[in-house]
C-alpha cells in the first residue's frame, strides 16, 4: 500500500476550490492508501500572523478536514508543529539546500516580488516542506500546478542525501488527480480560486452562509453572451462555473449544457448555487459538531502521536548517517 503525505496552510478560511480540488480527493485516498494528512502551521508563519487568528484557522482547517470525511482513526489528522521532527529535519535539509535553487522558487519570487525586506523563513520554506515529506518516505505526494516545483526540489534534496549518505529516501511521485484540480476565482477564471484572495467575493468559503453563498455566485463574473457552454478558451468563466457545478451536482457537464440551453445565465446561477449550498451543508453541521464537542484536541494528538512513531524513527537514521550522536 502507497504511503500518502499532504498538509494544508491555515493562513485562511479553506475554500470550495480547497474542498473540490484537496479534501474531496483526500477522502478518496484514505480508502486506497496509507494517509497522513497535517495542517502545516509551521510553514504559515513565513509571513506575520496575528497568533489569535492562526490559531483559530488552525483548529478550523483540522475541523474541516474530518468534517469532509477524513476518517482520523483510518488517516492520521495533526498539526506539523506537534511533531517536533519536522523543524528538526527542516534544518538538516536547509544546510543540503543551494541559494540558487532556492531563489529560483516560484512561490518565493510571488510573495517577495516589490518588497524591500524578505524573512528567511519564506526563503528556506522549500526545505521545511521536503523534510514534511521525507519524514514519512511518502511514495505520493498530491499538488497542483504552483507546488510541483516544491516536489522536485524535494526529489533533489532526496537524491543528494542519498548520494553522500547512503540509500535512505524514497523519491517521491506527485499525485495529480485528474479533475477537480483547479478551481478558478470567481471574479477572474485566470487565476485560482484562493483562500489568500483578498477578495472575499473571489472565494466561497466552506463555511460560508446560504445567503453568502447565492449572492457571490449571483455576483460571480461571466462571459458575454448567454450560452451555457464548456469551452474554457473562449467562455474562462462560465467553465469554471460549470467545473463547479458537476463537482457538486454530480450531474455530467453536457447534461448540464442540455438543461439550459435557451435559459441564459440567471437560472443557472441560481441552480449553481443551491448545489454548492447542499454540498457544504453536511460540512458545516459536522464541523459544528466537531468544534463544539472538544473532540479536536484528543484527535490532533492522537494523530500527533501515530505521526511522531514515524517521523522520530526517520530523523533518527538520518542523524546517525550524518555523524550525530543519537
Amino acid at each position: 500500500m502507497a504511503r500518502v503525505l499532504s498538509g494544508v496552510q491555515p493562513s485562511g478560511q479553506l475554500t470550495l476550490g480547497n474542498y473540490i480540488g484537496a479534501l474531496q480527493n483526500f477522502v478518496k485516498l484514505q480508502h486506497e492508501h496509507e494517509c497522513f494528512f497535517m495542517v502545516v502551521d509551521l510553514h504559515a508563519v513565513t509571513v506575520p500572523q496575528e497568533p489569535e487568528k492562526l490559531l483559530e484557522q488552525t483548529k478550523a482547517v483540522a475541523a474541516l478536514f474530518i468534517a469532509s470525511g477524513i476518517d482520523p482513526e483510518r488517516a492520521p489528522v495533526y498539526l506539523q508543529s506537534h511533531v517536533p521532527a519536522h523543524a528538526e529535519l527542516g534544518w538538516l535539509m536547509t544546510t543540503l539546500s543551494y541559494m540558487g535553487e532556492l531563489e529560483r522558487m516560484t512561490q518565493f519570487k510571488e510573495k517577495s516580488a516589490g518588497k524591500e525586506s524578505v524573512g528567511a523563513g519564506l526563503f528556506v520554506y522549500p526545505a521545511l516542506m521536503a523534510a514534511d515529506i521525507l519524514l514519512y518516505n511518502a511514495d505520493l505526494v498530491p499538488v497542483g500546478d504552483d507546488q510541483k516545483q516544491h516536489l522536485e526540489l524535494t526529489r533533489d534534496l532526496a537524491q543528494r542525501f542519498n548520494a553522500r549518505y547512503g540509500d535512505t529516501f524514497k523519491l517521491p511521485e506527485p499525485y495529480m488527480p485528474k479533475v477537480g484540480a483547479r478551481i478558478m476565482s470567481l471574479d477572474d477564471a485566470s487565476k485560482k480560486m484562493s483562500k489568500s484572495n483578498p477578495n472575499p467575493s473571489s472565494y466561497i468559503s466552506m463555511l460560508d452562509t446560504p445567503d453568502v453563498i447565492r449572492k457571490k455566485i449571483s455576483r460571480a463574473t461571466t462571459d458575454s453572451g448567454r450560452e451555457v457552454r464548456y469551452d474554457p478558451a473562449n467562455k474562462p468563466e462560465i467553465s469554471n462555473l460549470l467545473s463547479i457545478y458537476t463537482h457538486c451536482s454530480g450531474m455530467p457537464i453536457p447534461e448540464i449544457e442540455a438543461l439550459y440551453e435557451g435559459k441564459g445565465y440567471g437560472d443557472f446561477k441560481k441552480d449553481l448555487a443551491e448545489h454548492v449550498i447542499n454540498t457544504l451543508a453536511p460540512i458545516q453541521q459536522r464541523y459544528t459538531e466537531i468544534r463544539e464537542s472538544g473532540e479536536l484536541e484528543s484527535i490532533l494528538r492522537m494523530g500527533a502521536e501515530r505521526a511522531s512513531a514515524i517521523a522520530s524513527e526517520t530523523l533518527r537514521t538520518v542523524k546517525q548517517k550524518m555523524g550525530f550522536m543519537v
